[in-house]
Order: C-alpha cells, then structure tokens, then sequence
C-alpha cells in the first residue's frame, strides 16, 4: 500500500512550464524588440547567467547582465504569485489522497517562495508537509539526493513510495535509483512514449485516476 507520495511541481503539479519556455520571449518583448523565432531554442539549456549575458549581446541591450536576471526573476515572481493555476483534477486529487492518510512533499526544481506563493493562492499548501528544492539539496535532479531527501523526512522506504514526475530524466533519475514512478503528460515533454516505458503507471491527465488509486491500495 502506498503511503507516501514525492510530487514534482511544474509540469505536474501545475501548468507553469509555459513560463519557462517562453520566458526569454516575454522579457524581450517587455523591452519592446522582437524576440527571434527560435529564442526559446536556443536559451533552453542555459542556465539565468548564460541566458542574460546571451539576450544581452543578441538584442543588443543597454542594461547590465544583473539586471536582465533581476528583471527575468520578477516575471518569475508574477507569474507563480498571481497566475499559475494546478493542472485540471489536482485538487480533487489531492484531497482523495489526504483522506487515505497519504503523507505528501514537493522536490523542485524552483525556489521554495515561489512555490509557497502558488499553493497558498490556490489554498492547497496544507497538503504537503514539505518542499524540497534542488538548490537547497545542492544537486540538479539527474541526481537522486532530492528524492532520498524527501523519503527520509517522510520516514518512508521506496516500497510504500510513489514519486510523480512529468520529465523524462527526472523520472528516470528517481526510478533508477528504486522509487515507484508515476509519469505525468505536460506537452513541455517531447519523449512521451520513453516517459511510458520508464514509469510503472502513465497519467494523461488527473481526472481519470480510478485505476491508479486501486493500484496505489495493492
């Protein structure tokens, strides 16, 4: 039986990885220039740093590469504050678990305030216990310490655990390392079918979930 439940957030829990594919797009068109039509492309493997200094020089823009990133974050910022919405069926969801006693958590890969902000506004922080971030475990999720991190404050094992993931190496990440994965479909995942393969249940969306509950009481 399943008793604890690891929940990734964007692209899972919520519908935010919009955000982090357009967002050079939108900074560029905040400043008033028209973004090229493979921006997104070419910036999606950079990290902020990399991605300020290339805005900068390619757009030619008059301002520091601190305050590109400053001006990146507060769009950020709005967006999980005020916009970010849980993907269809989360909170029916959540709240079947909660009434099955399911201990759950949050591993992330974005600030702890920004994700605090969006449950809060969306009333759904009372059920997790935690949120665990990359940069607070020090390691990207191609490593498996945010997991082992989140199961040791639940006191769980990986046998009573599920970690719900919506990418294909953070899936293959937690399943490596002997968690029960549960695969989520956001668009923002070209390899859909190897996410398949890598999970032992597929989740289209959050409204059909009968089968995985009576798995989850196995």
């Amino acid at each position: 039986m399943i008793k604890n439940i690891i929940f990734d957030f964007d692209g899972t829990l919520f519908d935010s990885m919009i955000i982090w594919e357009d967002l050079g797009e939108r900074f560029i068109k905040k400043l008033g220039k028209k973004p090229k039509e493979n921006l997104s492309f070419e910036i999606r493997n950079m990290s902020m740093k990399e991605s300020a200094i290339y805005l900068q020089q390619e757009y030619d823009i008059n301002i520091s590469v601190e305050e590109i990133i400053s001006g990146i974050n507060k769009m950020l910022e709005d967006f999980y504050i005020n916009e970010v919405l849980p993907k269809e069926g989360i909170v029916e969801f959540l709240e079947e678990l909660n009434q099955r006693k399911v201990s759950m958590c949050i591993a992330t890969a974005t600030d702890k305030y920004l994700i605090e902000a969006a449950l809060k506004r969306c009333n759904i922080e009372k059920y997790f216990k935690e949120i665990f971030t990359c940069g607070e475990v020090g390691e990207s999720k191609y490593s498996p310490k945010i997991y082992r991190e989140a199961l040791k404050f639940l006191n769980g094992n990986r046998k009573d655990t599920l970690v719900f993931e919506d990418a294909v190496y953070a899936a293959a990440t937690a399943k490596e390392d002997g968690f029960k994965v549960v695969s989520v479909y956001d668009k923002s995942e070209e390899k859909q079918e190897l996410l398949k393969e890598i999970s032992q249940f597929y989740l289209k969306d959050f409204l059909s979930i009968d089968s995985l509950l009576r798995q989850m009481e196995e």
